[in-house]
């Protein structure tokens, strides 16, 4: 599986998609609203641009990059009142893969100006220039010495491609009936995972250090969990979902068994370790939080915005209204009995001298 050819977000506008079912995510965004106003209000401050160049990493398809792009104008107008200098104009770059619905998100631009009024009122004027910028943030996006403000949420925990080492010697899945690092799992599909995380995340530190000015920052937030027993239950639940499908028929064993999820849910320290050894950032703030889950079929539909392009590549889009019917039912019964629960890492930092 080639992961940039299927991983994006549900495209479109309808029930289903993601640009309708992202509010756990935006509930982990204004969840650290006074990071990114600390991180943006620092930057400002110190290098004082005429023109601030902002790049949004894996913006999707849904509304929670224009917020946040909402938040960075009004905290930078705040410290320019403070300081009586003039607004700067703004250049932001919204980033993700080639496969994602960026026409869905240039259509949210209106609703975006529209809550920059009513937040500042409606003669407030502000230069603002945004354009999409296709590609992988495991490469390089931009320029030398370019970008002012790196923001990311929610796609670190991606993976440029699904890990080595998942395949045994006889050509036999070593994760056979799994489509995440599970109970079950041999230690060496853990260590595949971790090392494929490892790789990944220092290669995007490396190329945004390049990217960055001197002193600029990074806000990101990442979902994560490490050795945490809760870091792995959706993916339990999914695989439960799945196996009755097969004792069903409906879909083949030999299809769960070659699949396996492109995600890696680090732990804080982990990240920390990383960071520290890549070398080229000032870390200033570190720490991870919960988010409760509040309801069966928010929980579903969430997962289903975000899962199913991945998923219908191998399991057929046809098979999705019944697999996340059922996911729903397993998410109501273990919530049912046990405490349900998300964790995202955020993280604040700046490029050093």
């Amino acid at each position: 599986m080639e992961v940039k050819q299927v991983l994006r977000m549900k495209e479109g506008t309808g029930k289903a998609s993601y640009a309708n079912n992202s509010l756990i995510q935006e509930r982990g965004i204004t969840n650290v609203r006074t990071i990114l106003q600390g991180s943006i209000q620092e930057l400002y401050r110190a290098k004082l641009p005429e023109c601030l160049v902002v790049a949004d990493l894996g913006c999707s398809s849904g509304p929670n990059s224009l917020k946040v792009l909402v938040d960075i104008i009004d905290f930078v107008d705040v410290t320019c009142q403070s300081l009586n200098h003039k607004l700067p104009e703004f250049q932001v770059f919204l980033s993700d893969l080639p496969g994602n619905d960026f026409n869905t998100l240039f259509s949210l631009f209106p609703s975006f100006w529209e809550k920059l009024k009513e937040r500042k009122g409606s003669d407030f004027e502000v230069a603002c220039f945004i354009s999409g910028t296709p590609g992988s943030f495991y490469g390089r996006l931009f320029p030398n010495n370019f970008l002012h403000f790196v923001h990311s949420s929610y796609s670190l925990h991606w993976l440029s491609k699904v890990p080595k080492g998942l395949v045994g010697d006889n050509g036999e899945a070593l994760n056979k009936g799994n489509l995440y690092i599970a109970k079950t799992s041999p230690p060496e599909v853990g260590k595949a995972y971790q090392e494929q995380f490892e790789k990944d995340f220092t290669l995007f530190l490396s190329q945004r250090s390049l990217e960055l000015v001197v002193g600029g920052h990074i806000v990101l937030l990442i979902a994560s969990g490490g050795e945490s027993r809760e870091t792995y239950i959706p993916f339990e639940l999914l695989n439960m979902a799945l196996k009755d499908m097969i004792l069903e028929g409906l879909i083949k064993e030999e299809q769960l068994d070659s699949f396996n999820m492109p995600m890696y849910c680090a732990s804080a320290g982990e990240m920390k370790e990383l960071i520290e050894r890549e070398g080229s950032f000032t870390l200033h703030h570190l720490h991870t939080f919960t988010l409760q889950w509040d309801d069966p079929k928010f929980v579903a539909d969430a997962a289903r915005a975000v899962l199913e392009p991945l998923l219908a590549s191998e399991f057929r889009e046809a098979t999705m209204d019944d697999l996340f019917c059922r996911y729903q039912e397993k998410i109501g019964s273990f919530m049912a009995t046990d405490k349900a629960e998300s964790h995202t890492t955020t993280i604040s930092m700046s490029k050093k001298g």
